[in-house]
Order: C-alpha cells, then structure tokens, then sequence
C-alpha cells in the first residue's frame, strides 16, 4: 500500500466517465480504471483519416456544442462549451504570481481554452481542452443574446466573488466566516426565494473545478468538482493535503516541512470501532471546528451535491480510517446531524477515490444504521442522494432485506415495522426496496408483502463476495446520553 511518503512512488487516478458503482455524497466506490472503456455511449471511435477544418471565425463561444475527441483519443463525445480563458492563463498566473486576465477578447481560437461540460455524463468529467481536441464539422453555434458584460473576465469575477469563497486559509481558524449553506447535502426546490437565489449562485459558482489535483497519503487523486478553498488557492494545478490534519497547502517544499513536523498519526476525537486493520474515529464538529471545516473544503472536490457550510458545530463526524504500522489513513466519511427532526442518520458520505471499489461505502452506511440501532432508532440518509448514493443505498438496503427474509421462517408473520425493528432502516426505505423487487402486492384490499423464495434464491447465486459490514462487536459506542448514565 502506499503510505504518507513523499519517496514513494505517486499514484494517478482520473474521474469515471460512465457512473461509478458507488461512493460520493451518499455513495460508494468508484472504479478508477479508464473511464470509457465500459461505456457504450460515450461516442463511437474517430476516424482515422480527417479532413482539416479551418479555425472558426468568430472562436468557439460558450455554450456553443460540437463532438470532442475524449482524452484516451479513442472515443468522441459530445460536449457544451462552459467557460472560456487564453491558452497561457496558467502559466502567466504561476510566473506573475497574482490574478491574470481572463478575456478572450481579439485572440484566435487556437489560442484559448475551453472548459467544456460532455452531455449526458457527469459533471465530474468537465475538463479544459484546446481547440485542436474538437471536432469542429460538428459545431454548433449556441443563439446569441445581447451580453453587457462584454467579454467572459467578469463572468469569471462574479464567481471569484461569491460568498463560498469566504473561507480562510485551513491553518488558521476560520473566525466570524457567514454560514450560508449547511453541513448536509443541498436542499433545492424549497420554494424560499433565499435559497433559490442561493441555488442559482450555487450552480454559477460550481460550475467550473478550481483544483486539478490533490496529493494525500501518497496518492495524486483529480478531483471531480468544485470546492471553496480560499481565493489563494484557488486554480491550483496540485493541492498538498496532510492526510492526518487535513491541513491544505500549495507547495511541495510547505508540504514536506510540515510533514517532517507533525505530531498527529490519527484523526482527532476518540475511536469508537476497532478491527484489524480498521478503525472509526467520532469528531464533534464544535471541538474540533477546523478539521471539520477542512474535512469539508476536502470532500466538496468529490462531491457534487454538497453544500459547504462552515457551521460543522451542529455534526458529529465519523472517520473511517485504514490502519497500518505507519497511522490511522482517512478513506472515507460520513456526517450526522447531532439532533435531526427529520430523523436523518447520515448527513454526507464519501470514500474517496483512491479507496473505492473496496466496500467501504457498504460499511459506512451498515454503521450508520447500527448507530440508530444502538439509540433504539430507525433512520434514513438526508435527501436528495447523489447519484452514486442512490445506487450504494439500494444496493445495501436490497442485500439486508433479502438476507433477512432468506433466514426467515416463513410460518410465521412478518411486518414491515418488524423489518424496520431489526434493521433500524425505516419503512419508507423499506417499501421502496421491496416495490423496487416486485415484492409488494395488492391482495384482500391491502398491500402485503409478498417473497418470492425464487427472487432470493437467484440473488443469493449471483452475489459472490459477502459485503463488508460493520461488527456490532467491534463498535464500543453508546448514545451521548446513555454514555452520561
């Protein structure tokens, strides 16, 4: 495995092309092989003789679509141009070290940069590429309207300028920062005009990713989306993350120095689940506000549906920790409201990318739920469910009622609030899962709850591997007010 060394070999790892089998903002496990190759949309194969298509005259505007030839160059997929910038912003960002110019205005268009957003993927896979990746007999001029703003520099300030970007520098705490989002998923369609206004800024100002890259623990993960670093940080080409304090910096030589220096192998907070190789660390998020605050700029890259607050004080956090001779590694996350009217037991969920595929997400969702089982409790994830948790979710919920059902004698009655009971997963959950496998019949005037032993038994055939799940035994946890008693 790799460790938090800086000797050690970095290892690369791009964004999915299709959806991942499961792990962001309420999900699990993405693979990290190429992200086409298991696709059958992403576009056929380019031809291999093409013929030369002159530079556009006006360049490519946003909004305008046409084919783009995809990074492994084997595939082509359609794409909406996002954002537009000259072709040497970054590198006269780095060497003038301050804000370049973002207008376009007078260039060619082989001499700017188009981020551009692949229709029918996930945002996830937004990317900036230069003129000579487009295919451009496929272009398609977007409608022009009359635009004041003049030229796309002040499209970009609007963004620079918004309230996520607020935060302070992670070494630091973060002061009187405004709360305007909260420590959950985003919770649009309220009808509020506040938050719908806030919904708008929210997607203007996401639009584009600020970080290309992170370095953590000895991996060299790209990152999927965009998250409200500090404006200082903002663009960077590769963030340096202390895998333990969560601590963020832009240089390698700050990075190395700091490693040398801290003291901290573990997250803070007190462990509350111990097996070999794997432990679980609670961290309110009032004792510990910074981590917490970095935790969530950190996982905001990888989660689309996020929302970002700097109020952590009303969660409690748990760290799932990969543990060897070298620390407790973070691999993944969930959040939890400390007192939630809706009866929320998990707030976000990750595993970050360089641990998916290996059932994490599985396990972090089966403690949440022992979590609610030791508070006597039935619960449910926070909605909406990004689309990765939507499919982790069904696909745990659909492994404990089956399993549950396959022990179950069948002389004897079974309710949905008896399922409920034993699992701590509540009934609306429950239901749908079952609706989801034809299980819920109309019989006598109501709806029954009807198991197919041959719907088990083929499930039990195909699944192959036993997922892993969290041991009640190996969970040394009591509610707050138990632990007081």
């Amino acid at each position: 495995m790799t460790t938090n060394s800086e000797d050690n070999k970095k290892r690369k790892l791009a964004p999915q092309a299709e959806t991942p089998s499961t792990s962001a903002a309420g999900g699990e496990s993405a693979a990290t092989t190429d992200t086409t190759n298991n696709n059958n949309n992403t576009g056929s194969k380019p031809a291999n003789n093409r013929k030369s298509v002159p530079l556009p005259d006006p360049p490519l505007d946003i909004d305008d679509t046409c084919d783009v030839r995809w990074r492994d160059g084997n595939h082509i997929l359609k794409a909406r141009i996002i954002e537009r910038r000259p072709l040497n912003y970054m590198q006269t960002k780095r060497k003038q070290k301050r804000k370049a110019q973002m207008s376009v205005k007078g260039l060619k268009a082989d001499e700017i940069e188009y981020y551009i957003h692949y229709e029918k993927q996930d945002r996830r896979l937004d990317e900036w590429v230069t003129i000579k990746e487009f295919l451009l007999e496929t272009l398609t001029r977007a409608p022009k309207e009359v635009d004041d703003l003049g030229d796309d520099s002040r499209r970009l300030r609007r963004r620079s300028t918004s309230p996520y970007a607020a935060a302070n520098s992670a070494g630091n705490a973060p002061g009187d920062a405004t709360a305007i989002l909260s420590g959950g998923n985003w919770r649009g369609g309220s009808g509020d005009p506040t938050f719908a206004a806030l919904e708008k800024e929210h997607e203007e100002t996401t639009k584009v990713k600020n970080i290309e890259k992170i370095f953590m623990g000895g991996w060299e993960v790209e990152c999927w989306y965009f998250s409200p670093y500090p404006e200082e940080y903002n663009e960077a080409k590769l963030l340096y993350v202390c895998e333990f304090t969560l601590k963020y910096m832009k240089k390698k030589k700050t990075f190395l120095k700091h490693k040398a220096e801290c003291p901290h192998r573990h997250p803070p907070g007190r462990e509350i689940y111990r097996e070999y190789g794997l432990s679980v660390y609670e961290v309110d998020g009032k004792e510990h506000r910074v981590y917490c605050q970095n935790l969530c700029l950190l996982a905001k890259l990888f989660l689309d549906h996020k929302t970002l607050y700097y109020d952590v004080d009303p969660f409690y956090f748990y760290i799932i920790c990969h543990v060897d001779d070298h620390g407790a590694h973070i691999v993944g996350y969930f959040s939890k409201e400390k007192v939630s009217a809706e009866e929320y037991n998990l707030a976000c969920i990750l595993t970050f990318p360089q641990y998916q595929k290996e059932g994490y997400g599985k396990f972090i969702i089966s403690l949440s739920y022992e979590l609610s089982k030791r508070e006597k409790k039935t619960g449910s994830p926070e909605k909406p469910l990004s689309d990765l948790g939507k499919i982790s979710y069904r696909s745990y919920w659909t492994y404990v009622l089956l399993h549950l059902l396959a022990k179950h004698d069948p002389s004897n009655d079974v309710s949905v609030k008896d399922i409920s009971m034993q699992t701590g997963i509540k009934t609306e959950d429950i239901i749908s899962t079952l609706q989801h496998l034809d299980m819920i019949k109309f019989w006598k005037g109501q709806h029954v709850v009807y198991v197919s032993q041959e719907t088990i038994n083929d499930y039990m055939k195909k699944q192959k591997k036993r997922l892993r799940l969290c041991k009640p035994d190996c969970l040394h946890w009591e509610p707050p007010g138990e632990e007081a008693k």
